[in-house]
């Protein structure tokens, strides 16, 4: 009987601790779990990640967590009716995580012709019109059809940002970052529904 009443009292600490690991945690050492301006790392790495395929960072993934990221953080933060913190909090991570598939909130949208380019093509350099580093979740525009800055989604590509520009890219027209050559020309020329997202 003891054995039983040990065994099951041992079963419900294993639980507790498995499903409740933050319960432990001093206020404090909970405040640590947020990622804020300063910090570096995988963890960091993984939000810029997040934020870019999301289309809200255009910057480097380089698990810095330096002001460009901060206002990417803050702009995701306003565009789904979070505190506008500029701080990762749970809250924040787990609405980055859940954001996926096509925008629900757009302006208008664009049937356009898509190219594909990476920094690797023969004649491209690495860095795109505004200065960030070449590749996947950013694209050439005309500007005076898309302002660059603007965040898009592409259906058959996800979620960019307008932040290069090109010699034959004018009009309709829009060429996708990849990070390999082989990428691009497997995307090739295809007809898209670009979304304007708000």
């Amino acid at each position: 009987m003891k054995r039983v009443l040990l065994a099951v009292i041992l079963t419900l600490v294993v639980l507790f601790v498995v499903v409740c690991p933050a319960v432990g945690l001093t206020a404090e050492q909970q405040e640590k779990a947020s990622v804020a301006l300063g910090a570096r790392g995988d963890e960091v790495r993984g939000i810029q990640k997040l934020l870019a395929d999301s289309g809200f960072y255009a910057g480097e993934i380089d698990g810095v967590f330096g002001p460009v990221t901060a206002k990417a953080v803050k702009e995701f933060q306003r565009s789904t009716s979070l505190d506008v913190s500029g701080v990762v909090d749970k809250e924040t991570f787990a609405y980055l995580e859940r954001l996926a598939g096509e925008p629900s909130r757009y302006s208008r949208t664009l049937a356009m012709k898509a190219s594909a380019y990476s920094a690797h093509d023969p004649g491209n350099g690495s860095y795109t019109y505004r200065g960030n580093l070449l590749r996947r979740g950013l694209a050439a525009v005309d500007p005076s059809v898309i302002p660059l800055g603007t965040r898009l989604y592409i259906k058959g590509y996800g979620y960019a940002i307008a932040d290069d520009i090109g010699s034959a890219i004018k009009g309709n027209r829009i060429d996708l970052a990849f990070d390999s050559r082989s990428d691009a020309l497997n995307f090739g020329v295809q007809r898209v529904t670009v979304y304007i997202v708000d």
